[in-house]
């Protein structure tokens, strides 16, 4: 799966204050924010692809639904740190939660229902996974850290103005596994509104041959949501702050990663 909620790649072309340049340019840009919202959570338009595509389109966003919630109904949930998520939406905190690529599967279904809008590709993959993901009441937005992505910042910061949370595979949609990126500390220094880290760790689970070895729960499992404190990005964080915050970001998931072994 591909699932690419917004990881921006701090390449040397492209460095954390150019992007934030770009960002602030079309921030600026007028637009209807009712239409804005409204449109993350509809299915978006098949017209571009061919009758062939629309129906796997369909068949795989219907499948990968059915899974998710068949397997998630027999999972045992406990949360860990739930504090922290509350300390988060304090003072009308929105939280931008960020996790690992491979934890997408039963963490989809945990935080299903709660209007979080996340980054999907521009892609055949991308929009099956947008339409699965509304299902269980996500936004979508579209773009990824090698399609788009500038444009999808943007628009997530537009969202979280209008009031709604949003979320981030931190090291998708390509890898490196467990290499975070930019794109959520971008956000918070752009809404002032809280990273909150978490993760998934599953008791028995099937591992897939991916890049990132991406995990399907075995039906039954014990599952552990583990919530971070929350990382708060200042306004006015300069480019030598912004990537002493992904490296703070860093730390903290590596931290959760050791808790979920």
């Amino acid at each position: 799966m591909a699932l690419d909620s917004q990881t921006l790649e701090d390449s040397a072309e492209r460095r954390a204050g150019d992007l934030l340049k770009v960002i602030e340019q079309q921030l600026s840009a007028a637009g209807s924010v009712e239409k804005r919202v409204s449109r993350a959570y509809e299915f978006a338009s098949l017209v571009d692809y061919s009758l062939k595509e629309r129906l796997l389109i369909r068949l795989a966003d219907l499948a990968f639904y059915s899974l998710i919630n068949l397997l998630g109904r027999t999972a045992r949930f406990e949360v860990i740190g739930w504090e922290n998520h509350e300390k988060a939406e304090a003072d009308g905190g929105l939280p931008i939660y960020v996790f690992w690529h491979d934890r997408i599967f039963l963490t989809t279904y945990w935080w299903r229902k709660r209007r979080i809008v996340v980054m999907t590709s521009r892609s055949f993959d991308g929009e099956y996974i947008a339409r699965f993901i509304q299902r269980f009441g996500y936004g979508a937005v579209r773009g990824s850290s090698t399609r788009g992505a500038v444009g999808a910042v943007v628009e997530m910061a537009r969202l979280m103005r209008a009031g709604c949370t949003t979320a981030f595979t931190i090291d998708g949609p390509k890898g490196p596994r467990y290499v975070a990126k930019m794109g959520a500390v971008l956000l918070a220094k752009k809404t002032g509104h809280p990273i909150l880290p978490v993760t998934m760790a599953l008791e028995r689970f099937w591992t897939l041959p991916s890049w990132d070895l991406f995990q399907i729960p075995k039906p039954f499992t014990r599952a552990r949501i583990y919530v971070a404190p929350p990382i708060y990005v200042p306004a006015d964080a300069d480019e030598k702050m912004l990537n002493a915050k992904r490296d703070e970001l860093q730390r903290v998931l590596d931290d959760l990663n050791q808790k979920s072994v």
